[in-house]
């Protein structure tokens, strides 16, 4: 950031990606504050990020293990390797049903009376950033 501000050419926006895996409440904490006080975006999830991946698939409100994940993948047609580079392209045909289910899912939290990011699981705001550079790509500026 300091980098880029410096050589003139500061950038409009940054994001980290994260999940909470199975850190610490703290840390979880600590990494929004961080952000916040950075100016920087969180597209996070709470507890594994394969929650966007399965979103892509399903809708789910209910807080599953890491482990059930990758099975949850599979019942669904995705050899989900955490390593994989071609995850997007594999995922990317049902891109707007993950949309829809994150958002469902982020409106589930705000109407429970309780939205806290580090305590919802599952919940993931990965579809903000995904939405973000769906409005670069339109505009010519990512391919």
């Amino acid at each position: 950031m300091e980098q880029a501000a410096k050589s003139r050419r500061p950038y409009s926006d940054i994001w980290c990606v994260f999940d909470r895996d199975s850190f610490p409440l703290g840390n979880y904490t600590r990494a929004f504050q961080l952000a916040k006080n950075n100016k920087v975006k969180i597209a996070r999830a709470n507890e594994a990020f394969e929650l966007w991946y399965l979103l892509h698939y399903c809708y789910l409100n209910s807080g599953i293990s890491r482990a059930k994940y990758k099975e949850k993948l599979r019942e669904h047609g995705l050899d989900y390797d955490k390593a994989d580079e071609k995850i997007y392209e594999k995922v990317k045909h049902s891109q707007k049903t993950a949309i829809k289910n994150a958002t469902k899912l982020e409106k589930y939290w705000n109407d429970s009376g309780k939205p806290y990011p580090e305590r919802e699981n599952p919940s993931t705001s990965v579809h903000k950033l995904v939405e973000y550079l769906n409005e670069l790509a339109d505009l010519g500026k990512v391919d």
